[in-house]
C-alpha cells in the first residue's frame, strides 16, 4: 500500500508538539489558553491531522520555547518533497534506537543548544527520509532511497553497519566541507556534532572488515569539528577534538590523517601564540612515517614557515615556503582517496595565499596586497562568504602594514566584513577585526572613518 509522506511527515509534526508541550508542563488546555485557541485543534494537531496556521504556530514556537523547530517540521509536513532548503539553522539530527529494536530515537538540537528526542517506528522513519520529509534536516542531495532504507536498518541493528552506510556519512562529510566555506561555524557544528554522534554510536558495534573504514570516517569527522571549533574561538575544544581525531586515525592505520593532524594542532597552537610548538609540529608532521602525500609534506613545510615569520626569521620563512612551492610543482596531481578533503584543494594558489599571511609578518606587506586582493575577488564570485571575510579582514591589516599606510582604507575594508564577522561565527575574523581597531585607534584616532569602524565593532560585540 502506498504511503503518503505528507501523512507520516505530519504525524512526526505532531509527536514533537506533543513532546515540546509536555515538556513544558503544560495541559492542552492551558496551552489553549495561552495562545486563544480552541485546545481541540491543538489536540488534532498533536495527532497529526492538522497543522494549523504560520501564525499560530510561531505563537506556540514561542510559549514553548522552540527555537523554530515546530515552523522547520510544519513546512516539511505541508511540502515533504521539497523540503525547506533556504533554513540554514534548521535542527541538527541524531539517532538511536530506542531499545525495543523496532524504533528509532531521534534527537533534533536547536539552535539554542536544546535538543529534542521522540522515539517513532522504524518503518515509519525509513518512510519519512524515504520521502524527503526529513529534507530540512539533512542537506539535499545526499540522501538516496538506498540510504534511507540502510541508516533505518543500522539505527535499529548497529551491527549491521556496512561500506554503503560509511560512503553516506563520506559524502555528507564533503557536502559540509563546501557548506563552511559560505556558513562558518555557528550554523554547522550542531549538525556535525549530531552526526559525529552517530557514528561513534555505532562504532561499539562494528566489527571486521568495516570496524576501519568506520574509525577513517570517524577521524575525519572529529578533524573537521576541531577546525570549526578553532574558528569558532574554543582552541581547547578544538585540540581535543584534534586529539580524539589522531586517536581514531592512528587506530585505523591512517598515516594520511596523523599526519595532517600534526598540521592541525600546529595551526591552534599558531592562535595559542605557542610559536614553539607551531614550529615543532609542523617538523614533525614533514618526518611523519609512511608513504605521505607530498601535498600533505609542502603543507607541513607552509605552516612551519609561518612559525618562523612570528619570530621575524625572514631567511628559514623563505626556505619553507620555497619546500612547499618545490613540493607542489613536482607532485600536482597525486591525491590519496584517505586525505582529508583540503588537501585535494590544496595547491600553488593556495600556497601562495597562505605565502601572503607570511610575507606580512616579515615586513614585505606591499607583497601580500595584491595576493589577498585576488583572493577577496575569488571568494565574491564564488560566493564564501566566511572565506570572504576573513581575506578582507587580513588585508585591512596588511594595508596598514606598508610603507605608507592607508587608514581611511583599513577602517573601510573592517566595516565591509562586520556583517560577515557577525553571520558566521568566525573568531579568526573577529581577531583580525580586533587587531585593526587597536592599531587604528592608537594611530589614528582622530580619523571619522576610524571612528565610524571602532563604533560599529563595539557595536556588534
Amino acid at each position: 500500500m502506498a504511503v503518503d509522506p505528507g501523512a507520516v511527515a505530519s504525524r512526526l509534526f505532531g509527536v514533537v508538539l506533543r513532546h515540546l508541550r509536555t515538556e513544558a508542563g503544560l495541559s492542552l488546555r492551558e496551552l489553549g489558553k495561552r495562545c486563544h485557541h480552541d485546545y481541540s485543534r491543538l489536540s488534532r494537531m498533536e495527532t497529526g491531522e492538522h497543522l494549523g496556521d504560520p501564525v499560530l504556530l510561531a505563537d506556540i514556537d514561542r510559549i514553548l520555547g522552540a527555537g523554530g523547530l515546530l515552523t522547520v517540521l510544519r513546512t516539511a509536513a505541508e511540502l515533504p518533497s521539497d523540503p525547506p532548503g533556504p533554513v540554514v539553522a534548521a535542527p541538527a539530527v541524531g539517532m538511536g534506537h530506542g531499545g525495543d529494536g523496532a524504533s528509532i530515537m531521534l534527537e533534533m538540537r536547536m539552535t539554542d543548544g536544546r535538543s529534542v528526542r521522540v522515539s517513532i517506528p522504524r518503518r515509519e522513519f525509513g518512510q519519512l527520509l524515504a520521502s524527503g520529509a526529513l529534507g530540512a534536516l539533512f542537506p539535499a542531495g545526499v540522501l538516496t532511497l538506498d540510504d534511507a532504507d540502510r541508516l533505518a536498518t543500522v539505527m535499529a541493528r548497529p551491527s549491521r553497519v556496512d561500506p554503503q552506510v560509511i560512503g553516506y556519512f563520506d559524502r555528507l562529510l564533503t557536502e559540509h566541507y563546501t557548506a563552511d566555506q559560505i556558513l562558518g561555524p555557528h550554523q554547522l557544528l550542531g549538525p556535525v556534532m549530531a552526526q559525529l554522534d552517530m557514528l561513534d554510536a555505532l562504532r561499539t558495534h562494528v566489527r571486521p572488515p568495516v570496524a576501519k573504514p568506520l574509525l577513517r570516517v570517524l577521524a575525519r569527522y572529529a578533524e573537521f569539528v576541531g577546525w570549526l571549533q578553532q574558528d569558532a574561538g574554543d582552541l581547547p575544544a578544538a585540540m581535543y577534538w584534534s586529539d580524539r581525531a589522531t586517536q581514531w586515525a592512528q587506530c585505523a592505520g591512517d598515516d594520511q590523517m596523523a599526519a595532517y593532524l600534526l598540521i592541525r594542532k600546529s595551526n591552534i597552537a599558531s592562535l595559542a601564540d605557542d610559536t614553539n610548538t607551531v614550529i615543532e609540529l609542523a617538523a614533525a608532521a614533514q618526518d611523519a612515517p609512511g608513504d605521505i602525500d607530498p601535498k600533505i609534506t609542502a603543507l607541513a613545510a607552509q605552516q612551519e614557515a609561518r612559525g618562523w615569520a612570528v619570530i621575524n626569521d625572514g631567511d628559514r620563512c623563505r626556505r619553507k615556503l620555497d619546500t612547499a612551492a618545490q613540493l607542489l610543482s613536482t607532485h600536482p596531481d597525486r591525491d590519496e582517496p584517505t586525505t582529508t578533503v583540503y588537501i585535494h584543494y590544496y595547491d600553488l594558489g593556495v600556497l601562495e595565499d597562505q605565502s601572503a599571511t607570511c610575507y606580512r609578518s616579515i615586513g614585505r606587506a606591499e607583497d601580500a596586497i595584491p595576493i589577498f586582493e585576488r583572493r577577496i575577488a575569488d571568494s565574491l564570485d564564488a560566493n564564501l562568504h566566511r572565506d570572504r571575510g576573513y581575506q578582507t579582514a587580513k588585508l585591512a591589516n596588511t594595508v596598514l602594514a606598508t610603507k605608507q599606510p592607508e587608514p581611511e582604507r583599513a577602517a573601510q575594508l573592517g566595516l565591509a566584513c562586520l556583517d560577515l564577522a557577525r553571520q558566521t561565527g568566525s573568531a579568526r575574523i573577529a581577531k583580525e577585526l580586533g587587531t585593526l581597531d587597536a592599531t587604528l585607534t592608537a594611530r589614528w584616532p582622530d580619523q571619522p572613518d576610524v571612528h565610524a569602524f571602532h563604533d560599529a565593532l563595539t557595536t556588534s560585540q
